[in-house]
């Protein structure tokens, strides 16, 4: 399934959804990740109440299943949820790497339901979970 991190750095994910530099992009599942692109973003990209800025994001990450934020407005949640993308807000500025490691981890065992289905959205793969 497809993942993506809202990050000023690339390593991290440190960045409100709206006013993130980049979005990186993986792919993962329960026998590791792969990195499969960088989104980068210019302009002005403060908290300045223009939606409009949320479209180029939203499509980046349109085939995602769970996007990880430091922080996201209700108008960015709202619309990302309506694309059935599931966001996932960090308290503290976290490294990818690490959050990829906790995802493949939770993938190998029984995901809970929100991840199944975020998962349903690959149709791709097939999981066989034990109940």
């Amino acid at each position: 399934m497809k993942v993506a991190f809202a990050t000023q750095d690339l390593r991290r994910v440190d960045a409100h959804f709206g006013w993130a530099k980049n979005i990186a992009v993986y792919d993962v599942g329960p026998g590791g990740h792969v990195f499969l692109k960088a989104v980068q973003f210019d302009g002005e990209l403060k908290e300045d109440g223009d939606e409009d800025k949320l479209g180029p994001k939203i499509e980046a990450i349109k085939d995602c299943a769970i996007l990880y934020v430091g922080a996201i407005g209700g108008s960015g949640a709202a619309r990302v949820v309506a694309r059935k993308i599931h966001p996932i807000k960090v308290n503290k500025p976290e490294s990818i790497q690490v959050l990829l490691e906790k995802l493949e981890r939770v993938l190998k065992g029984t995901p809970p339901p929100w991840l199944r289905k975020a998962l349903a959205k690959d149709k791709k793969r097939t999981f066989d979970f034990d109940e």
